[in-house]
């Protein structure tokens, strides 16, 4: 679904901040995986519309690989576990941000740390404008009783009305999607080359309620397999999912695990030569994403209507539990909350099911 900012000419009002194409925003947002790589189109989308404007974003090193091809956009690494810990190290970060020559601050996450930065910038009259994450609107939508069961605007418009309110806004339907990255060397040697499609599979994600169960995983693993014209590539972190990743992708032909094999930046550049991905709802669906590949993505007790859906996919490519069965869907936003009777949501999505949304994505018969 494509959405449009407002894009008329910016009032004079003083709530306009902007002064300047030439100016320099600092964006935040620190964690998680997800919903950082949410911001990319984004930022791809500022950096096109206002080619003058300096962009730092203020994350984790781990993420910078994310950006690395967006003009005019630097990652300034937080080391928020160690020396940007805590209110002093943090008013600290502000310092060093502000000897940058931030003009302002577009603050994507709203969280403590966030918060006590906005306090120092304020401090230094430095103006930050913050993410309206919707928490009342999240809140009747996972609601046990008296839910308010409806579409939420997405975390990528969000992200974009930041912008807006600081004088730069964008219109999404105008972003470019980067070109497929190039394998590295290493890369290759675990790919090989074959003329079958590629398709990544993203089992995990941080809460068990939005992971489809490994039983019913193998066998569309199985199918995929079987059938022979599908080479699958499948990603995961953590020496516990690595080792079950490797004993799946043993037992088939055409399935290799990459599970502590690659770099992140080469893992990126094969998923943006993938032809699909079929992840959970997790930070990997997101990733596909902003290269532009066909998601498909599993859906336990969270639900594509509280604005997590990956950019630019269509709503056919969330596959969903029996809502019937389980009214109460969604019953949290990040899948921590787990009525009882609610475990096994995801058993009401058959291995069949996706293998025919697979095969249909892919253009297989």
């Amino acid at each position: 679904m494509s959405w449009k900012t407002n894009i008329s000419k910016p009032s004079k009002d003083k709530s306009n901040l902007r002064q300047s194409e030439e100016a320099h925003i600092l964006v935040i947002r620190l964690s998680a995986l997800g919903d950082v790589a949410m911001l990319a189109p984004i930022l791809r989308v500022v950096a096109a519309t206002y080619p003058g404007l300096k962009i730092t974003l203020l994350t984790r090193a781990f993420f910078t690989p994310i950006f690395k091809d967006i003009p005019n956009v630097s990652v300034y690494e937080a080391d928020i576990n160690g020396f940007h810990s805590g209110v002093f190290g943090l008013s600290r970060l502000a310092k060093d941000l502000r000897d940058l020559g931030i003009d302002a601050v577009a603050d994507m996450h709203d969280v403590l740390r966030s918060n006590v930065l906005k306090s120092v910038f304020y401090f230094y009259g430095i103006p930050v404008k913050q993410i309206d994450k919707g928490r009342s609107e999240k809140k009747a939508l996972t609601a046990a009783n008296n839910k308010v069961f409806k579409q939420l605007k997405a975390t990528h418009e969000r992200y974009a009305d930041v912008f807006a309110e600081l004088g730069y806004p964008i219109d999404l339907s105008l972003h470019e999607f980067p070109e497929k990255q190039k394998i590295s060397p290493n890369t290759r040697e675990i790919t090989g080359k074959n003329p079958l499609k590629w398709i990544g599979v993203a089992p995990f994600a941080q809460h068990n309620s939005k992971v489809y169960p490994l039983d019913l995983m193998e066998k569309v693993l199985s199918q995929l397999n079987i059938a022979g014209k599908i080479q699958v590539f499948l990603f995961g972190g953590g020496k516990k999912e690595a080792a079950m990743l490797e004993e799946l992708a043993e037992k088939y032909e055409r399935i290799t695990s990459l599970a502590g094999k690659l770099k992140f930046e080469e893992e990126l550049a094969l998923i943006s030569n993938l032809d699909a991905m079929l992840s959970m709802d997790s930070g990997n669906a997101h990733l596909a994403a902003m290269y532009g590949i066909p998601v498909i993505t599993l859906w336990g007790v969270t639900h594509p209507y509280t604005g997590f859906k990956s950019f630019e996919q269509p709503l056919e490519n969330c596959i969903l539990p029996d809502l019937n069965k389980y009214p109460q869907i969604p019953t949290s936003i990040y899948g921590n909350k787990v009525p009882d009777g609610y475990e096994d949501v995801m058993r009401t999505i058959s291995p069949e099911l996706v293998v025919l949304k697979i095969n249909s994505v892919l253009n297989i018969p």
